[in-house]
């Protein structure tokens, strides 16, 4: 097996670096006949797998964090090759659906003896008609302004405070802003809205319990009030696994959504921010090959191996 590592060195505030030698021994165990490919700039993680497709690899690793994978995940939209991932990024909330751990050697135990499995990507359109697919979520609203802000050296530095930090920024300088989405045909009026593929959220936070990888559908999440203490209170209940009881909270399973407002709102996908409204999100109509844990399936976050679903 000829696989293609694509290796953000940056993840995790350079764990990537500290960790790599043992990663790539491990790695090596599993994949003999690997290459592998540092980035340098953001985006280049799905150049680099589009022209390892054109060169004959019949498996992707991608090692990072959720952007890095979302990456990777682009330059495969259009095939049915196998992905693997290593999670080394600030949240790592793919990993956290299928199960993955976060010791290298395991991990690479894991992805090379589990089988792959399809996951339904969600599909993002804007106004400019550049596509851009995404495996747990997209978002608009106070999170977006949050991915907006945060800062990436101090990201690098401290990981998870560079957003705890953006978030105080955000809810000091808050502005109520409300968002027109139109779900399935049907309209509504948010203050914020998640789209999600899986159910969680920024690591092992649930947004949408019902929402499984392997299924075409979106969960739309709606949050009803505007104004600072009505933040707050989304946070303290997301914090406890409540958000989904929240009267104010409406989930809907959804097949297309459209969101429209203010000009130039921020949107955020899979954790990074990539693009402005209005937006147009369904479900692509290629499935993405994704190696998970043999034990996925029995802890709750199912996925369908592939074989069943191979056409």
């Amino acid at each position: 097996m000829s696989a293609l590592v694509v290796v953000n060195p940056r993840s995790g505030g350079g764990r990537t670096k500290r960790e790599w030698r043992s990663i790539e021994r491990a790695l090596g165990g599993a994949y003999p006949n690997m290459s592998v490919a540092m980035t340098r700039r953001r985006g280049e993680a799905t150049a680099m797998v589009r022209e390892a497709l054109l060169e004959g690899s019949s498996e992707i690793v991608a090692v990072g964090g959720d952007g890095t994978i979302n990456e990777a995940i682009n330059g495969l939209a259009d095939r049915r090759l196998p992905l693997a991932v290593v999670p080394l990024g600030t949240a790592n909330v793919l990993a956290a659906e299928i199960g993955l751990g976060v010791r290298s050697a395991g991990v690479a135990r894991a992805i090379a003896d589990g089988p792959a499995a399809t996951v339904a990507l969600g599909r993002i359109r804007g106004q400019d008609g550049r596509v851009r697919r995404f495996s747990m979520m997209a978002g608009i609203g106070f999170d977006a302004h949050v991915v907006a802000r945060v800062d990436p050296v101090l990201k690098r530095w401290t990981g998870k405070l560079a957003y705890v930090v953006a978030s105080l920024l955000q809810l000091r300088d808050h502005r109520d802003r409300l968002y027109d989405v139109t779900v399935d045909g049907r309209k509504h009026r948010a203050a914020s809205v998640i789209v999600a593929k899986g159910h969680f959220y920024g690591g092992k936070f649930v947004v949408a319990p019902a929402a499984r990888l392997h299924e075409p559908y979106l969960h739309v999440c709606l949050f009803g009030r505007t104004g600072r203490w009505a933040v707050i209170r989304y946070a303290l209940a997301l914090f406890a696994g409540q958000l989904h009881r929240l009267p104010d909270v409406t989930l809907i399973r959804a097949l297309r959504v459209e969101v429209d407002g203010p000009s130039g709102e921020p949107v955020q996908v899979d954790g990074d921010l990539d693009g402005r409204l209005p937006v147009a999100i369904d479900i692509d109509d290629r499935v993405l090959r994704l190696a998970v844990p043999a034990t996925t399936a029995r802890r709750g976050a199912r996925v369908v191996p592939a074989a069943e679903t191979a056409s």
